[in-house]
């Protein structure tokens, strides 16, 4: 399963992209600013970027050159309303792999997405299994035990607990939890977070009152620290 993240302002847009490319099989994730969008895309596990170039905040070219310039190697897919020759050039040299404009096919659209995910090299071997205190969580398995025990938790808390374990011990805001977790459409309020935040630290902490993992970021959020 490739991980994709669609940076688009254009709220119909995305969450018709999204959907196709779950139907695909893919995990989908929506931001709709720059500065969302450039947080998002450094994270590790990011596969491919569905780039919009017109975003508020900071533009699709800005951020391209952001991404590449801290060292992302995520395949780049721009969307555009603009189709002039000099447009793609610049999108190219910047680092953009592939570039569609608007309006476009779905259908165009999903084979270049595939056709980019094909060209990247496999990803190396790596451990899906992180361990704190007595928990061991199987992300691959979306297993969760503690002192051997299975742990119940709900398909909502593993992708909190998931963001939380591959975040590289940043401190997450309870908007981008939201975004990230729950997804741009959604409607609810920080208060959701918080309390998913407090079952996972009932569940999982030594002691929920005094947390040593799933630790408060004041005024802002939360992080997460082994």
């Amino acid at each position: 399963m490739s991980r994709i993240l669609i940076i688009e302002d254009d709220r119909a847009i995305a969450l018709g992209l999204r959907l196709n490319l779950r139907r695909d099989g893919h995990e989908v994730r929506i931001a709709q600013d720059g500065e969302t969008g450039l947080r998002m895309a450094l994270e590790p596990d990011v596969d491919l970027i569905v780039l919009d170039v017109m975003l508020p905040g900071r533009n699709g070219y800005e951020l391209l050159k952001e991404v590449r310039k801290q060292g992302s190697t995520a395949s780049v897919l721009m969307l555009t309303a603009k189709g002039t020759e000099s447009d793609k050039i610049l999108g190219l040299k910047l680092g953009a792999d592939d570039y569609l404009s608007k309006p476009f096919g779905l259908g165009e659209l999903l084979a270049r997405v595939e056709a980019l995910l094909r060209r990247r090299p496999a990803a190396p071997e790596k451990s899906t299994v992180i361990r704190f205190g007595p928990v061991e969580v199987d992300l691959d398995r979306q297993l969760v035990t503690r002192n051997g025990s299975t742990v119940d938790v709900s398909p909502q808390e593993f992708r909190v607990l998931r963001l939380f374990l591959t975040s590289n011990g940043r401190a997450l805001s309870r908007d981008d939890i939201l975004a990230r977790c729950w997804g741009a459409e959604y409607e609810g309020t920080p208060r959701t977070v918080d309390n998913f935040v407090r079952s996972l630290r009932v569940k999982l902490e030594l002691n929920a009152e005094e947390p040593r993992h799933f630790l408060t970021v004041r005024g802002h959020g939360y992080r997460f620290e082994r």
